[in-house]
């Protein structure tokens, strides 16, 4: 009976969150007030939802689902419909919600989708308050990471249309260019020290349970690999090497090696609690 409910409550939340796309796109290109009030409210019930399985989830196994690779998506996901009711709320840009909503809708279907495994990977002697922290940090570093990824994409649009000179009515709700590399740089300042404690309680973890450790484990090798280099860009930028669109497609080049990591580092790991 508890799997039927879930897997309703999965359905749901993914018609839901189709619709509200839907809704989305039609408001950003018609301009309909009434039409974005309902996607943001589909988005809302989207949350609740999935707050409900986060909840549910909680009380089956009694710890903070996030585990496995399978629980850490739904948590992931969770994440960025969170960041785009903020956004939606607080600094109300149109176009970094609605991309970061159809992030959230790719993620929260892999979550519905992919094959359902038990969540037995990690022994109870295994488990420690340290652990919980390092994958919350890791798993909020890329969500900083996304909106970076964001606003990156939303920086390149607006530069082109301003080099191009097609400005038009359609794009009157962009936020300027300057805003949108301040937020670009702010959600990357909040990134970096997220990944950085992540990976340093991770290996403290691991040193103090774990029997045997190989420091070219495919998940540790990764995980470094894209703090040195967000660190470089930081640097980089720094020494105002790096700049205008160079900086913003280095940005969505680390983004997209953030997310093979997430999948495929877990996946080739040897020791890696997430499967």
């Amino acid at each position: 009976m508890a799997d039927l409910t879930m897997t309703r409550l999965y359905e749901v939340m993914i018609v839901l969150y189709a619709i509200s796309l839907v809704f989305y796109f039609t408001d950003y290109f018609y301009k309909q007030v009434q039409t974005r009030r309902i996607a943001f409210w589909l988005v809302s019930f989207v949350w609740v939802i999935q707050s409900a399985i986060i909840i549910l989830t909680f009380v089956e196994t009694k710890r903070f689902p996030i585990l496995s690779l399978y629980e850490g998506i739904l948590f992931y996901s969770w994440l960025l419909v969170s960041l785009s009711i903020i956004l939606h709320c607080i600094a109300r840009v149109d176009l970094p919600v609605f991309i970061i909503n159809i992030l959230g809708f790719v993620f929260a279907t892999i979550f519905t989708f992919m094959p359902k495994r038990p969540t037995g990977a990690v022994g109870e002697t295994l488990i420690s308050e340290m652990l919980f922290i390092h994958i919350s940090f890791a798993i909020l570093s890329y969500a900083a990471f996304t909106l970076t990824f964001v606003f990156a994409i939303l920086y390149l649009i607006l530069y082109r249309l301003l080099k191009k000179k097609k400005w038009s009515q359609l794009w009157t709700r962009l936020p300027s260019l300057q805003q949108t590399s301040n937020w670009m740089n702010i959600s990357f300042f909040i990134g970096i020290p997220m990944l950085f404690i992540s990976l340093i309680l991770g290996f403290e973890w691991a040193l103090l349970r774990l029997e045997s450790l190989s420091i070219f484990d495919a998940k540790i090798i990764g995980s470094f690999i894209i703090l040195v280099l967000y660190c470089c860009i930081l640097y980089v930028n720094r020494k105002s090497k790096l700049t205008g669109t160079n900086y913003a497609w280095v940005h969505i080049y680390a983004y997209l090696l953030v997310v093979v990591n997430f999948f495929l580092g877990s996946s080739l790991s040897r020791f890696h609690l997430w499967y």
